[in-house]
């Protein structure tokens, strides 16, 4: 063996122990709420403009179909309503509540370690979508979703580093009664994972029950309302330029159960919005305006997160394009428009138009969660498992995409440049009497951890490893990790005693 054969094999054990030791949170080179932001698709003047577009809209067309306690807050807080039934915001009702409402908002987990701090460019990824289907690879099939396939997806996430929080990936298709299902949609995802869960109500007398469970699960209602870990996504609005007037009602009964809310509008480009993606941007944010005015005349300061959340469509067919490049430019475009306001704020990305998850798939998902990442994006919703354009959700998808956020982390964390990292003396020390290589540099050993990311299940190896491992399939491999995940027992499950309480008061469909 040569010396420089001994020196790299001696540099790759140290290395692997150097790999091996935990990192304290604080130095792992990707972690939730990594500020982004270096990536801004609009200039200065553009947001100006959109932004008095914005104002223009809200003064002039106004939204339409508020429920009547909703026009009252409105009219109280300085609205006005025409004779036409539509309500209209002046100038400077929007600026006055935009310099109100709070800035930062801290969505809490159940496990305090899983809280997320939403302010400026800090950026989170986590799952959403309401899918109606679940995608079987081993028969590469469609089936409806069950209670059982959403609380399994929120195990999984649970298990994630990447994966920051769970909104409900999911619809309970084997649930018919609606008040159950919402229901059920709480407990499966609140057992499965201890990071912060997104759901959403069907009617607002569902709201109450919903609270009751809530205040088991936190010990109280006081300990739920210190710490709500559980936030109402709610569609407040049906574009173009109407409110939604069950989802209002929802949204007031949260707000006065101490639940954040999503103010999410999700307008079609081409379709419910403008067909250009600045005009989609306008609407989007016309229409979370509104609703903000509407939070803070209900309760001021309440915690809201500002969901400009438009889609695009494939004008050839009208149908939803989520994993196209313009997808990623609207979120990124949204994002910034969130930081203009400095308002937190969430919008769609990491969505896929493939059915499985190929390599469509991965460029799909990959280029709008990188985009979000660097724009700054606070909330970036659907990062994972989503497929057909949000009809399908894949466990297996969401497995991969832990991966693939990781490596969208590493881009938004960027480059640091300073004394050490510019490396003079080391490339010094190593060029002029040193061994011509950096393998065993202290340097090396040390930022091997802090500064890479080394993917779970991607792989790295050379063609003749490739073989000898047998040719390890991807899409198995992350089977493999789901199949362990799901055969231990969830670290979440709540106390037996008021897990006991719980399907006392309410019909379970989960089996204890």
């Amino acid at each position: 063996m040569t010396e420089t054969t001994t020196r790299r094999t001696g540099g790759r054990a140290a290395r692997r122990e150097a790999r091996s030791n935990p990192l304290a949170d604080n130095l792992r080179p990707v972690r939730p709420g990594l500020e982004g932001g270096t990536y801004r698709p609009l200039s200065p003047a553009a947001m100006e403009r959109i932004h008095q577009a914005v104002l223009d809209a809200l003064e002039q067309i106004g939204l339409a179909d508020a429920p009547p306690s909703g026009v009252d807050y409105l009219i109280g807080a300085g609205a006005i309503l025409g004779s036409d039934g539509r309500i209209r915001f002046p100038r400077a009702l929007i600026e006055d509540t935009i310099a109100r409402a709070r800035k930062e908002i801290t969505l809490f987990g159940r496990d305090p370690a899983n809280d997320l701090q939403l302010h400026g460019n800090r950026v989170h990824y986590g799952t959403a979508g309401a899918a109606v289907h679940l995608i079987d690879i081993e028969t590469r099939h469609y089936r409806d979703c069950t209670v059982q396939d959403l609380h399994d997806a929120a195990r999984i996430a649970d298990q994630l580093d990447n994966i920051h929080f769970v909104q409900r990936p999911m619809v309970c298709r084997d649930i018919t009664d609606n008040r159950e299902m919402d229901l059920n949609t709480i407990y499966g995802c609140c057992a499965g994972t201890t990071k912060h869960v997104g759901t959403s109500f069907t009617d607002p007398s569902y709201v109450a029950d919903a609270l009751e469970m809530l205040h088991l699960i936190a010990g109280g209602e006081d300990k739920w309302r210190e710490r709500p870990f559980v936030s109402n996504s709610n569609c407040f609005v049906v574009p173009p330029m109407k409110f939604a007037t069950e989802s209002c009602l929802v949204m007031e009964a949260c707000i006065a159960g101490g639940m954040p809310v999503l103010l999410l509008s999700a307008g079609q480009a081409g379709a419910t919005a403008p067909a250009p993606i600045a005009g989609a941007i306008v609407q989007a944010t016309a229409e979370c305006l509104a609703g903000l005015v509407y939070v803070n005349a209900i309760k001021p300061g309440h915690p809201a997160i500002f969901g400009t959340w438009p889609f695009v469509s494939d004008l050839r067919t009208g149908a939803m394009s989520g994993g196209s490049g313009e997808q990623a430019l609207l979120t990124a475009g949204c994002a910034q428009m969130h930081k203009y306001y400095g308002l937190p704020g969430g919008a769609a990305a990491g969505i896929a138009d493939a059915k499985l998850p190929d390599m469509q798939a991965g460029w799909e998902q990959a280029t709008s969660n990188v985009m979000a990442g660097l724009s700054g994006l606070n909330m970036v919703y659907e990062a994972a498992g989503m497929h057909a354009s949000l009809l399908g959700f894949c466990h297996e998808s969401l497995i991969l995409g832990d991966d693939l956020i990781g490596q969208a982390l590493r881009c938004t964390r960027g480059i640091e440049v300073d004394e050490d990292t510019v490396s003079l003396e080391v490339i010094r020390a190593t060029c002029i009497g040193g061994p011509g290589h950096y393998l065993g540099a202290e340097q090396t050993l040390s930022r091997m951890q802090t500064d890479y990311v080394y993917p779970c299940l991607a792989d790295r190896t050379s063609p003749k490893e490739w073989v000898e491992l047998e040719k390890p399939d991807l899409i198995l491999k992350a089977r493999a990790k789901k199949e362990k995940i799901l055969s231990e027992r969830a670290p979440a499950r709540f106390d037996p005693i008021i897990d006991a309480e719980i399907r006392k008061r309410f019909k379970i469909h989960l089996p204890a």
